[in-house]
């Protein structure tokens, strides 16, 4: 990858260790994961995630603090019991700004692509009901996500459309779209546009960012690697409608992996998984300075086990330290 486009051909981090935990709060919960980090016009941070607690019940939760310092015990609030959210399957948190309508969109998994609203990211009780962004798994999904599910969306828009991600933890990454004047409405054309014959190689968590100042856009996605360790691979594509191509994307040539991330804290996970990379807005471009780099992450304890919803993840933040 030319170093002209913005990003390195290599890949390095330095991680924290695990900064957001569950709270003993009386939920019950056991893992916080599938993190999505935005900051507010008033330099706050607010990082959105799932919960799952001792009955394998998936939610989602809210917590926010001015400095990563405060990470660790700054209060989380439950957000199917505190706003019109309400309760059942919800996971995969997406936050961004929609500039055009002056909104805050959370958008989350049901089963189907789901979203909310507010015009207040600071109240975590004034978010809405749910409501989908299409309210039927589209054919081409159906006919090829096999023994899968359909799952972790991810929004992005350009001057005149706005672009629907998706995997199906069976080797396939969908993109439908609608155009700017039109959202949060009219998502359709639901296609495959990146696939691997190997599933564990192309399986969720992907999230798509615009590199400032370029029209080069990057993808990171999840893979499951040897001893079934989860890693990032990534590509990038002129235009979100552009053919993606590899830029780090191998077990040896990772985007993010243990192998290439250092823990000067002492190493707490062997896993690299679903999280986001931190942007330098927090609108639908999705715009991230390839000069820093920080992703935010969910790893475990290495010697864990047992079902995966009772898998006890955590949230810690690695910065990349390859040279711009």
């Amino acid at each position: 990858m030319p170093r002209a486009q913005g990003l390195p051909e290599n890949f390095r981090w330095s991680s924290s260790g695990p900064l957001i935990s569950p709270q003993q709060d009386g939920s019950n919960s056991v893992s916080v994961k599938d993190p999505s980090v935005v900051q507010d016009e008033n330099g706050k941070w607010h990082v959105f995630m799932t919960t799952a607690d001792t009955s394998g019940d998936w939610s989602l939760a809210h917590t926010s603090f001015t400095d990563w310092s405060q990470a660790a015990t700054a209060p989380q609030t439950h957000l199917e019991t505190a706003s019109d959210i309400g309760p059942g399957y919800r996971a995969a948190p997406h936050a961004f700004y929609f500039a055009p309508k002056d909104e805050w969109y959370l958008v989350y998994q049901t089963g189907l692509p789901s979203y909310s609203t507010t015009r207040n990211i600071n109240d975590p009780t004034s978010w809405s009901a749910p409501r989908n962004f299409q309210d039927q798994v589209p054919d081409i999904v159906r006919q090829n996500m096999g023994n899968g599910a359909w799952l972790d969306y991810w929004v992005i828009c350009d001057e005149n459309k706005c672009y629907l991600f998706s995997a199906d933890d069976n080797g396939h990454l969908y993109r439908a779209e609608t155009t700017v004047a039109d959202f949060p409405n009219g998502f359709g054309n639901t296609q495959i546009v990146l696939q691997d014959p190997d599933r564990n190689r192309l399986f969720e968590g992907e999230a798509v960012y615009r590199v400032k100042d370029t029209n080069t856009y990057l993808l990171i996605m999840e893979a499951i690697g040897s001893g079934d360790r989860r890693y990032y691979r990534s590509f990038t594509a002129e235009g979100l409608t552009g053919r993606w191509q590899p830029l780090a994307d191998t077990e040896s040539h990772p985007f993010a992996r243990s192998s290439n991330v250092t823990f000067p804290g002492g190493a707490w996970t062997q896993d690299i998984s679903h999280g986001e990379l931190i942007r330098t807005g927090n609108d639908q471009s999705m715009t991230l300075d390839p000069c820093h780099l920080q992703l935010l992450y969910q790893g475990m304890d290495p010697s864990a086990g047992g079902d995966y919803p009772q898998l006890p993840w955590r949230l810690g933040l690695a910065e990349n330290t390859t040279s711009c």
